[in-house]
């Protein structure tokens, strides 16, 4: 289902604020990465199989190979949606050891398929007990992000107007035929949003919204780079195409991004962030059924959430650390927003109603 998925964050939202080009979306390069350890570690390669925007700097890899003797190679295998489909294919003679890249909304397809071996990470304890959502372990909790609307100052500004604030004000008609939004069948950006939306308001309400939505003059668009790098007028990618939507569906650390890619770093982020239409993604990381190297594996997965690691990833992926103890950059500080209170919805309910949700808005907004 989900073929764009948010944590091209570096490979996206920093190449949209710079460049205007590459998909916060995770639609970067395929190449494999190796990291080489020390002499003669070849044999003891450990491989991580991941979306395409799965980034960390060699330096930290590097010291994971100091500190265990396994030489880490990442397998990019496109998307998130995409990549989770390939493993599940290849389930029992995985092409890697450990899968990092399935999250919240996609948890339970995973789980179902028997895809992972249970491993409890060493330093669990001290990850925030609201991301372990699997008892039995079969998933470690990496990463969150928050899948927000954001906004373009400017344009606000410029006709007086206040930016939304809720999903609620988002059909308003002040801000008709402003939104651009992702598909919720092709899009993890899109199908977070829509969660957010029946978390909001209910299985039975989310469907008069979006119709609300769709009068109101949302537009959809396949994937995330063409809602934010083309769509988009408050982005790097957008100022370029000369788009003419002020309102996006992408993230609460998109705002940094703007910042800090820019050739001139302005003194605050050209963009906002709406924080009462977010949801909350958590991405996992796994040990998978049948990995050949099980230790290297478990030792790969006890280092992803250690603070040198959990650090290592504002900058390189745009997404938060789950280790209560691990510090944030201070353009995550300074130009970020914070969620207080962002919308979730159960994994379970997902696992039972995600496909006929996804369903159920096609046929309101996709024509």
């Amino acid at each position: 289902m989900s073929t764009t998925h948010r944590t091209g964050r570096l490979a996206a939202t920093a190449a949209a604020a710079a460049l205007g080009v590459t998909a916060l979306a995770g639609c970067g390069s395929s190449d494999d990465q190796a990291f080489d350890g020390p002499k003669g570690s070849g044999s003891k390669t450990v491989t991580l199989v991941s979306h395409d925007s799965f980034n960390a700097s060699e330096e930290v890899l590097k010291e994971f190979t100091k500190e265990t003797g396994y030489t880490v190679k990442v397998l990019k295998s496109g998307d998130a949606g995409v990549a989770l489909n390939q493993e599940i294919l290849t389930k029992g003679s995985p092409r890697g050891d450990v899968f990092f890249g399935v999250d919240n909304t996609l948890l339970s397809r995973a789980l179902d398929s028997g895809l992972f071996t249970p491993y409890e990470a060493k330093g669990l304890d001290r990850v925030a007990e609201a991301t372990r959502l699997d008892a039995e372990h079969r998933v470690t909790p990496v990463d969150t992000g928050d899948i927000c609307v954001n906004y373009d100052k400017k344009y606000f500004a410029d006709k007086k107007l206040a930016p939304p604030s809720t999903f609620a004000d988002l059909a308003k008609p002040a801000y008709k035929d402003l939104l651009v939004t992702e598909n919720a069948a092709t899009s993890s950006p899109g199908l977070g949003f829509l969660l957010g939306t029946v978390a909001a308001y209910g299985e039975k309400g989310y469907q008069d919204y979006w119709k609300k939505l769709e009068k109101n003059g949302v537009k959809v668009v396949d994937g995330w780079e063409e809602a934010y790098n083309e769509e988009f007028s408050g982005s790097a990618g957008g100022k370029k195409a000369k788009a003419d939507r002020p309102l996006v569906v992408s993230y609460a650390s998109s705002p940094p991004v703007e910042v800090l890619y820019a050739k001139q770093p302005p003194a605050e982020a050209p963009t906002g962030v709406a924080t009462g239409t977010c949801f909350r993604q958590i991405e996992f990381a796994g040990l998978l059924d049948g990995a050949k190297n099980e230790a290297g594996g478990k030792a790969l997965l006890d280092f992803l959430i250690s603070k040198k690691f959990q650090e290592d990833m504002p900058l390189n992926m745009f997404v938060n650390p789950v280790v209560e103890d691990a510090e944030l950059p201070e353009v995550f500080t300074k130009f970020g927003a914070t969620v207080e209170k962002p919308t979730t919805v159960a994994p379970d309910s997902i696992a039972k109603n995600r496909e006929q949700w996804v369903q159920s808005w096609s046929s309101l907004v996709v024509k």
